[in-house]
């Protein structure tokens, strides 16, 4: 592993899935608005680990990550004529991906309501990455990120861990980019104060 002076993007893995050049990502819309179904399955095998993990990042549940990830894909396959020439993939996915996890959040927490004493409190949901995470640390950064309130963790998902740019998850979420920086900023703070001196001395102790 290499050590950086951020453990965010040593351990969770900044760009692992890599990019995609913007005349190819422009080629790849071209070609969906024009039904080749060889793009669609290009676009799948490019962003699907990169939705899965967001999704299951935000709930917690690798069956919700499942079914609000196959959701995406079905609205992208129904609106792939409609996108714009100029539309961002990476951005659109995310939309609809974080739209369709807000209201199933939305839609659990009015049935908790509803059930009131008949479920017991609900805890910390600890990310399915936790489990599998490689080190000890490893685990705590993904329990640190796991333990942001949603609104925070959203935003070091979609730019720390799956590298968008501030002004496209400025877009995904509904904010201004300084707005969007600064729940980064205040996010990055809050998983720094969980790590300790992790954060400080990502290699160990000076």
């Amino acid at each position: 592993m290499i050590v950086t002076a951020d453990p965010l993007v040593t351990i969770v893995g900044l760009g692992r899935y890599g990019a995609v050049d913007a005349v190819v990502e422009r080629e790849l819309v071209a070609r969906l608005r024009r039904g080749d179904a060889g793009a669609f399955d290009e676009i799948y095998a490019w962003m699907r680990p990169r939705l899965w993990s967001f999704l299951a990042r935000m709930t917690g549940r690798r069956d919700v990550a499942d079914d609000l990830a196959q959701e995406v894909w079905l609205r992208l396959a129904r609106n792939a004529h409609k996108l714009a020439d100029d539309t961002r993939l990476p951005a659109w996915l995310f939309t609809v991906a974080r739209n369709l996890y807000v209201s199933q959040w939305r839609s659990a927490q009015a049935a908790r309501a509803l059930a009131g004493d008949l479920l017991p409190p609900e805890g910390l949901a600890a990310s399915p990455f936790e489990a599998a995470a490689e080190s000890q640390t490893a685990a705590r950064v993904e329990r640190a990120i796991a333990g942001l309130p949603p609104s925070y963790r959203e935003i070091v998902l979609l730019c720390t861990v799956e590298g968008l740019a501030p002004r496209d998850a400025a877009g995904v979420l509904g904010l201004t980019p300084e707005a969007a920086r600064q729940r980064l900023s205040r996010a990055r703070a809050m998983i720094e104060a969980a790590l300790g001196d992790l954060a400080r001395y990502p290699g160990g102790e000076p």
